[in-house]
């Protein structure tokens, strides 16, 4: 087996001509010819997609939408090549299979298909463009379709991993590619087994890079981002954060359940297994140490603070007149899972069950539809779930401070709260 290393770059280190530049210069000094590349979708990329596709759902006009996105991605080309290079017809031909893709029809049955096949675009052209740069810059390598790769069931959005078949094609197609160039490819996206795309969740790119590499055994996964590592809260929100030198694989995956936004929550398991560490490092500061994230012996005390926007709060109260058992809860917990709807906080009472999910189009309305006749609805939206691990009475009182509080939740080390967004 090659010894291989995993490269993961998301939207930000590649938003714009700098950052392109800038990753550049990052891969000359730690390229090796075993290593692959994954790369996001540019900047907003994935977002101005969605805009599209919700413009396509309401039957709104979307075509300047698409001429900005494509308008984009073709000025970073001038950027980097200049008038006459290959790329601006291959970015062109990616816009124009778009522009007929949306061409055809969509409802609410085949969303969450059409989802997945729009999206998509988003990390096939910048892969395409961060490639042909890389050449250009003689930093030789190939560039490799994900989806010849990564193969899925057909749970659209969020499908899984057939981690067999997977390992067999990556040892099939990618491992011959390794052994001659570095390669570059798509975070985010997979294919199933009837051929269509599909995607593996929102920022689902370190999850890829994950899956490579455990298919590989490869030596490390570095995750390149726009912070210095892993911190104790988002700076962007919270003064005085920490980062960490080091951190144990439970540890991280316990944050990213509750909603760490550093790394995608499904990226730590395959690399815990093999023990393979991962590295988040600056691409603003690539030569700091980051964060390690491996097996560590002495556990962690520092409070950490995550904070998970557009939250849907729902309760569910029986109707006629009993106790709430086990039964609802099944009831309950199997429309969320046909829903492909993940449940972040649970609390029940005597006669009622409230859950915290996530915002996603037309879900909680088929929630609410499938387990009407059997109890009471109700639901508040655009919350904040704010979770603390390690928690203190110091930091408790701060976060409750003027706010208003829908739930709350206390365990031994973990302190949760429910409220409206400010």
């Amino acid at each position: 087996m090659l010894k291989t290393f995993v490269f993961k770059f998301g939207g930000a280190s590649i938003k714009d001509v700098n950052s392109i530049k800038n990753l550049s210069k990052i891969l000359y000094n730690r390229l090796r010819n075993h290593t692959v590349i994954v790369i996001s979708a540019m900047g907003k990329t994935t977002n101005a997609l969605e805009g599209i596709l919700e413009k396509k759902f309401n039957k709104e006009d979307y075509s300047s939408n698409i001429t900005i996105l494509e308008n984009y991605h073709l000025e970073i080309c001038m950027g980097l090549f200049g008038e006459n290079h290959p790329i601006h017809a291959i970015v062109k031909n990616y816009f124009l299979q778009l522009q007929r893709d949306l061409e055809l029809p969509l409802s609410k049955d085949n969303y969450d298909l059409y989802y997945d096949s729009i999206i998509s675009y988003g990390e096939l052209v910048a892969t395409r463009i961060v490639q042909e740069y890389l050449c250009l810059e003689k930093i030789y390598c190939i560039w490799k379709d994900a989806r010849e790769i990564i193969v899925t069931n057909s749970d659209y959005r969020f499908a899984k991993v057939d981690w067999n078949a997977t390992a067999a094609k990556i040892k099939k197609s990618l491992v011959p590619l390794l052994e001659k160039f570095p390669v570059v490819t798509q975070g985010f996206i997979g294919k199933d087994k009837v051929g269509n795309t599909t995607t593996l969740g929102r920022e689902g790119s370190d999850f890829t890079a994950a899956i490579i590499a455990s298919s590989l055994h490869s030596a490390s996964v570095t995750i390149w981002k726009d912070v210095e590592g892993v911190l104790n809260a988002d700076p962007k929100r919270f003064p005085n954060t920490i980062k960490f030198d080091e951190l144990d694989y439970h540890e991280a995956a316990e944050l990213t359940y509750y909603g760490a936004s550093v790394i995608h929550p499904k990226t730590i398991k395959p690399l815990a297994n093999l023990s393979i560490p991962l590295y988040v490092k600056s691409f603003i500061d690539p030569s700091s140490p980051g964060t390690k994230i491996h097996h560590v012996k002495h556990e962690n005390k520092t409070p950490c603070i995550v904070v998970k926007d557009e939250q849907i709060l729902v309760s569910f109260k029986v109707t006629d007149f009993t106790f709430i058992h086990e039964g609802h809860i099944h009831q309950i917990y199997s429309e969320l899972e046909k829903l492909k709807l993940r449940v972040n906080l649970l609390q029940t009472s005597a006669i009622s069950i409230s859950l915290v999910i996530d915002k996603q189009v037309f879900k909680l309305e088929k929630l609410i539809d499938s387990l009407k006749q059997d109890f009471e609805i109700r639901y508040n939206e655009s919350l904040q779930l704010i979770t603390v691990k390690n928690h203190n009475p110091e930091i408790m009182e701060n976060l409750m401070k003027n706010k208003e509080i829908l739930m709350e939740q206390v365990t031994r080390s973990t302190f949760q709260i429910v409220t409206k967004s400010n």
